[in-house]
């Protein structure tokens, strides 16, 4: 099983890493993708990849940190992006919930990881908050670039525009918590080839370890078990399916 997208160098999970790395392989999460959201998290992402095989990254600029990225940040970030342990660019996108960054900085960075992305041929971890239909828009003009949603908890109207551009999206332990019923369908509807599981770690603990105080990899289990459920498919076709569409999307194979 692999873990599409962690953050292993928040402090929440790095100060205790050996226990988490231990935990994850004890609960047969045999990958992880860990997400730089900043330039300074992409170094450290990178650096932890170097460290561990079965750690792989993507690197970007998070739409709330985009108030105080520079274009240094960005030709850093071409730089980091060449090296063996990136696998995608990202998380990038629009956050209109908190607003952290004024919505012309989010999609002026949006729109050059984007260029970059389409120069390298690189795939995209996208966030996506309270702002599809721009987030949509702003895609449309990059119609080569392959995109996973990550962290999807919006409709199924919203999940079907995703899906019918040819994305990826990504389920956490939302789906497990007792009012997402709606996020429930969204599961039961995406199509196999288009589906990704993920932690979000150290955010979003499933059920019923939610009250953990950080979520961490060794919990996939859990929002896999549920989706499995929600599928009517064993959680082992579950793994096998996902597991498959990292290797399709992002070109990594967990070696053995």
């Amino acid at each position: 099983m692999i873990d599409s997208h962690t953050h292993l160098t928040y402090s929440q999970l790095s100060d205790r890493r050996d226990a988490v790395l231990q935990n994850a392989r004890q609960a047969n999460v045999s990958g992880m993708i860990t997400i730089g959201t900043d330039i300074a998290d992409a170094e450290k992402a990178v650096a932890l990849c170097h460290r561990f095989p079965h750690v792989r990254c993507a690197i970007g600029i998070h739409p709330h940190h985009s108030a105080e990225a520079t274009d240094e940040h960005l030709a850093r970030l071409a730089e980091l992006e060449s090296d063996p342990a990136v696998l995608a660019l990202g998380e990038m996108g629009l956050d209109y919930h908190y607003d952290f960054s004024p919505r012309d900085t989010q999609k002026r960075f949006f729109l050059a990881q984007l260029d970059l992305a389409c120069q390298r041929n690189r795939p995209i971890v996208v966030h996506c908050r309270e702002d599809i239909d721009d987030c949509l828009a702003i895609l449309r003009d990059f119609p080569a670039i392959r995109a996973d949603f990550h962290c999807f908890t919006g409709f199924k109207s919203e999940a079907r525009r995703i899906l019918d551009l040819g994305h990826m999206i990504g389920l956490t332990g939302v789906v497990t918590y007792k009012k997402s019923d709606e996020l429930r369908e969204v599961a039961a509807f995406i199509p196999d080839a288009q589906l990704l599981i993920e932690t979000d770690a150290p955010y979003l603990a499933p059920e019923p370890v939610r009250k953990q105080k950080n979520n961490e990899p060794a919990f996939l289990i859990h929002t896999a078990a549920a989706i499995a459920r929600i599928r009517g498919v064993t959680l082992q076709h579950l793994d096998e399916i996902t597991t498959a569409n990292v290797a399709r999307f992002f070109g990594w194979t967990v070696p053995a």
